[in-house]
């Protein structure tokens, strides 16, 4: 079942991230499947999301950091036993993690708003490390009972500071120049039948970025799909959303303008790998790769 939810969510048109800031902490609402239960925790008002062992929950967000879920289950009034649960998570379109949680008792402190939900356990917490740039975590419940209520907090850290340099794909793909700030900038027209491909040694770090491709009457937002191969493998799928640059343009094309540059970073385990990077929604993207300028035994 969550192999075909993880199809349907891929093919689901992207949805603005939604955040709102408390106490210095950035709390994420989730932008697919957003089903919003209130709880009474020691007096306060507090709003969770429940998850679906059907439906995935998909929350969007950008930074570098560390994602918090915060998740609680539904027991029966009256009933003192305690209850485990299990969340399957996914990080960029990537493989299904598991999280488990057993022994789980009735909360001392909190109720929900609507007590014909039941009565909510005790806070169960755990963290998804993110690197830079755009990301989209999916989750799901490994089975439909009990059922579990969740609520999701960001923490942005600093990126560490790296030095990057460009990485030309191999084979040469058609050459764009862009123009920013005064300065040239190189970007590789890429598609499915010509994907940006790389050969590289790990670990290491690729950065990324994409701009889309528009025409002067395009207006509004565009939202698009890149798909990651490793060794022929797909390991991840981006979903991002671009408007047009303010401040880019072609150098010798005065029929587009490019879309803002949208970034991610793909973790190169050890070991020699090919990498395919593609777009799913766009007949083709532009795209430019930078890996760390310290790093060793990288080839093309």
């Amino acid at each position: 079942m969550k192999y075909k939810v993880l199809i349907l969510l891929l093919v689901t048109p992207f949805l603005c991230l939604h955040a709102q800031k408390r106490d210095g902490n950035k709390y994420l609402k989730p932008s697919i499947h957003k089903k919003r239960v209130t709880l009474i925790i020691s007096g306060k008002e507090r709003h969770y999301y429940s998850l679906s062992a059907k439906d995935t929950t998909v929350v969007f967000l950008h930074g570098n950091g560390i994602m918090k879920v915060m998740t609680r289950p539904r027991l029966k009034p009256g009933v003192d036993s305690k209850v485990k649960y299990e969340i399957l998570f996914s990080v960029d379109g990537g493989p299904w993690q598991k999280q488990k949680f057993k022994g789980v008792p009735r909360a001392a402190n909190a109720t929900f708003k609507n007590g014909k939900l039941g009565v909510p356990g005790q806070r169960n917490d755990f963290q998804i490390e993110l690197t830079r740039g755009y990301h989209s975590v999916a989750l799901l419940l490994a089975k439909k009972e009990p059922k579990v209520e969740a609520r999701f907090k960001f923490l942005t850290k600093k990126p560490k500071k790296r030095d990057w340099i460009e990485f030309l794909p191999s084979p040469p793909l058609n050459h764009v120049e862009l123009v920013a700030r005064e300065e040239i900038v190189d970007y590789y027209r890429f598609s499915k039948q010509k994907p940006l491909k790389v050969t590289l040694n790990g670990p290491t770090l690729l950065r990324v970025f994409t701009r889309i491709e528009n025409h002067y009457n395009m207006k509004g937002r565009i939202h698009y799909r890149i798909q990651v191969k490793r060794d022929g493998k797909t390991v991840n799928t981006f979903r991002l959303s671009s408007v047009r640059s303010e401040i880019t343009y072609y150098k010798s094309d005065k029929t587009l303008v490019p879309g803002k540059a949208r970034e991610f970073v793909i973790d190169v385990p050890k070991g020699r790998h090919t990498y395919e990077i593609y777009p799913l929604d766009k007949s083709s993207v532009l795209g430019r790769l930078l890996i760390p300028k310290n790093a060793v035994s990288l080839e093309k």
